[in-house]
């Protein structure tokens, strides 16, 4: 059994090479090359390369290995990591102040809308990088660059659907082949010149700012692009564990990025017009196409790490109600975390080919790309801060000293990327604004709704006790009322009994809850409770990556007069309010208007708990907010 466990273990690490370090794998292809970009203004000198390379050892070491690989991956929610599993985690401290929360919970918010926007310009940069290869092949092709890389997007995208599972085990292969590959570039330019190994001592990082000083600082927006994918790893953590991906990472990818980057640093130190290129003038001329083809391959597989973890985000935003009810399709029967948003899958692709089309080039990609992964690694390790005091009952000093270490060094990449902003890094901060804003307004109009609706109606004792004076008439069946108060009665039996003076047989109040827990074991989901003669009240509490199905879960039970609950035999009564904007102190009327046009356009609630359609039966209610 512990072999079976081992070699699973490995396979899962093999396909976490394709899908979790795709895109911190192909950041060779730009990533010292953008260092030395003209707009730096920094001299090709044996200073400045050893400076630089440097600076990306120590990046590597510290944020991704000792940050993410140590730290952070540990910080899980039953499994399951991301900004925003982490966010509902700080949201259980029951000891901090409402304020304190509040303030942590809208930070896990904005990091996970920046999210979106890095998820959409990683595939078109590390595509449109590995195809521009081909003018080194022969500058013939150079006008169907753009052209090969949008085909390429579009097939990337169109293989989403088959899962995560399916893309690893494709993908996982063919990019361990790319970090072979990586590796041997890198030591046979490496061996010409072994002395560029000395660039591993952190003195020449320190040199590098004491010759350069500001140029010197404005450099680093160009070297964190060789940790853009931490934050992914995290996100990505509940498709395969932190295990596998701790091997992935030590095993693989950290010696071949190291050998590969020091490898183009001791290109240059003797061929310093490689600076076009270093990344493909590495490879003799006839290794030049097969490296292109390779290239471009593993940069497709690159865009994996931000799609699924976009994938993951939206399912967990969707069941904590920070984004309306969308169609979500989980594709692997073994792991929880691999799901499919075919909605968000779509507007990635387009967002992708847009920008492919707007910047043309990954130098000018390059400038839009790393303030939207800065500012979400910087808020990441303030939850990370509070998490380690509560959850780990770390004391203060020990906290403060390892986080405030590590925000130094992302304060330093997040301030040389704000440099960006008006070279395109404006772009994923209007896509995280934007998606925050429809977050936080839908979080609140719910809030609005769900108060406005309690306003209408009674305490469900009440509503039992007026039942039990008037006696009506009880017709044949089961009557399911779904609700989300479970203290109250739902508006839908409210409005039956007023109208109709009568109910069914049996009466079952529905209440499905979210926990602020991943996953909720089958033996924990169901709670029910008789409230009198065939009468009854059932809680479904699922995890906030748990995909609900109310019709599997309500098919277990069996109520205490020994009949079984047929769901398929029921009626559910659901209620659908049509939400009217009207001027109101608790929310803007444009923000009303939002959550109006979001809450008609949201998944119904039939499809999204996987009821019967035939047995469901809407009633609607006008609702101002």
């Amino acid at each position: 059994m512990k072999e079976s466990g081992s070699k699973y273990r490995y396979v899962l690490a093999l396909s976490a090479l394709g899908v979790v370090y795709g895109d911190i794998g192909t950041s060779v292809l730009y990533a010292l090359k953008e260092s030395f970009h003209h707009t730096h203004h920094l001299a090709l000198s044996a200073p400045n390369i050893y400076g630089i390379l440097s600076l990306i050892f120590w990046s590597l070491i510290i944020v991704v290995s000792v940050k993410y690989l140590v730290f952070i991956v540990r910080a899980d929610n039953q499994g399951e990591g991301g900004v925003l599993a982490l966010t509902a985690l700080i949201g259980s401290f029951a000891d901090k102040s409402p304020k304190t929360l509040r303030v942590l919970t809208l930070m896990g918010i904005f990091g996970t809308a920046l999210l979106y926007g890095d998820g959409m310009i990683t595939p078109a940069i590390s595509v449109l990088s590995a195809v521009e290869g081909l003018e080194f092949v022969t500058p013939v092709l150079s006008p169907y660059i753009i052209p090969i890389t949008i085909v390429i997007l579009i097939g990337l995208f169109s293989i989403q659907k088959h899962g995560t599972s399916v893309v690893g085990k494709v993908f996982g292969p063919l990019t361990l082949v790319w970090f072979i590959v990586l590796s041997v570039l890198g030591i046979v330019n490496i061996w010409e010149h072994p002395e560029i190994l000395q660039a591993a001592n952190p003195y020449y990082a320190f040199k590098f700012f004491q010759i350069n000083a500001f140029k010197g600082f404005t450099v680093l927006g160009s070297v964190f692009l060789v940790v853009t994918g931490g934050e992914a790893l995290y996100s990505d953590l509940g498709h395969f564990g932190k295990s596998p991906i701790r091997l992935a990472w030590f095993a693989v990818v950290l010696p071949a990025l190291i050998l590969n980057y020091f490898g183009q640093g001791a290109l240059l130190l003797h061929t310093p017009e490689a600076i076009k290129n270093p990344f493909y003038l590495m490879a003799p001329n006839w290794a030049l196409l097969p490296l292109v083809i390779l290239a471009t391959f593993s940069t497709v597989i690159a865009s994996q790490a931000l799609i699924t973890g976009v994938f993951s985000l939206t399912m967990q935003a969707v069941q904590l109600q920070y984004i309306p009810r969308v169609s979500i399709a989980h594709t692997s029967s073994t792991e929880f975390g691999q799901v499919y948003v075919r909605s968000v899958n779509m507007i990635l692709m387009l967002a992708c080919i847009a920008l492919v089309l707007t910047f043309k080039t990954s130098s000018n990609l390059a400038a839009a790309y790393g303030i939207a992964v800065t500012t979400t690694m910087v808020i990441t390790t303030v939850l990370f801060y509070f998490f380690a005091r509560h959850n780990w009952g770390w004391n203060k000093y020990a906290a403060i000293s390892l986080c405030g270490f590590l925000l130094i060094i992302e304060a330093s990449f997040w301030g040389a990327n704000l440099l960006k902003i008006i070279h395109g890094g404006w772009f994923p901060l209007v896509v995280g604004i934007f998606i925050y804003t429809l977050m936080t307004t839908w979080k609140k109009g719910r809030k609005i709704l769900s108060d406005r609706m309690i306003a209408l109606i009674i305490p469900l004792q009440e509503f039992l006790d007026k039942v039990k004076a008037d006696k009506p008439h009880r017709v044949e069946g089961v009557a399911i009322y779904m609700s989300a108060h479970t203290l109250y009665a739902p508006s839908t039996v409210i409005q039956n009994y007023r109208h109709f003076k009568s109910l069914h047989e049996h009466l079952v109040f529905l209440y499905v809850q979210t926990a602020s827990i991943p996953h909720v074991p089958a033996s924990n989901r169901i709670k029910l409770q008789n409230m009198g003669p065939q009468i009854y009240r059932i809680i479904i509490q699922y995890g906030f990556m748990d995909l609900p199905n109310v019709t599997e879960a309500l098919s277990n039970i069996v109520l205490d007069n020994k009949m079984k609950l047929d769901p398929k035999k029921a009626t559910f009564f659901l209620g659908r309010e049509h939400i009217v904007a009207k001027t109101n102190v608790n929310m803007a009327i444009w923000r009303e208007q939002i959550f109006a046009l979001l809450s008609r356009n949201a998944q119904p609630a039939t499809s999204f708990y996987h009821l019967p359609r035939s047995r469901v039966v809407e009633i609607g209610a006008l609702v101002e907010l």
